[in-house]
């Protein structure tokens, strides 16, 4: 009887926190922004992807122009899978033309909102560029943090994206679901 209690107490050691993660998932309620041409898009327009990738980003810091080549390639990499990629800027100085002109000039043909008083920046916390997070379609955080771990892109040993948007399409939990992002601050209205 008492093999049985253990037992029964080591499942429910096990189960419990399992259950509770799934419950305790952060959540982004839906908003709408405007993209660089004045087009509104609503997170709940991408409802039906399969993961959905929000990296806030800048024209003029140097980290996150680092990395507009691979955030190029990622979206090719992991459109036909069913994801896609929403870019938000955030920066009060970078205007929408700025904005538009670069997405052009890097060859993002994802859709680049502008969050002009930082209202998404700060719901999420995203505090630098480049920053990412990962949902479902539920909306549910799967993974915060760096694309990966170098602006140096010969420098690389994680692709963190990378790794938690294999696993999600996996059907697997993302293993790392959470990293400290880095590059320029977001330069808010406040």
């Amino acid at each position: 009887m008492k093999r049985q209690s253990l037992l029964l107490l080591v499942f429910a050691i096990l189960l419990v926190p399992a259950l509770r993660a799934g419950e305790d998932a952060k959540k982004v309620s839906d908003f709408t922004l405007d993209d660089y041409n004045g087009v509104k898009h609503s997170l709940s327009d991408y409802k039906s992807s399969k993961v959905i990738v929000l990296m806030f980003i800048a024209t003029q810091c140097p980290v996150s122009n680092a990395y507009d080549d691979r955030m190029v390639a990622l979206q090719k990499d992991y459109a036909a899978k069913g994801v896609t990629f929403i870019g938000i800027n955030a920066n009060k100085q970078e205007s929408a033309e700025e904005v538009k002109n670069h997405a052009k000039e890097h060859g993002f043909v994802f859709p680049i909102l502008k969050d002009w008083n930082n209202v998404i920046a700060d719901r999420l916390g995203a505090s630098v560029t480049p920053e990412t997070y990962v949902l479902n379609s539920k909306f549910e955080i799967l993974y915060h943090g760096r694309i990966d771990d170098s602006q140096r892109e010969n420098r690389v040993s994680s692709k963190d994206l990378r790794a938690a948007l294999d696993e999600v399409l996996g059907g697997k939990p993302v293993s790392l679901k959470e990293t400290k992002a880095f590059g320029c601050s977001i330069k808010r209205v406040q």
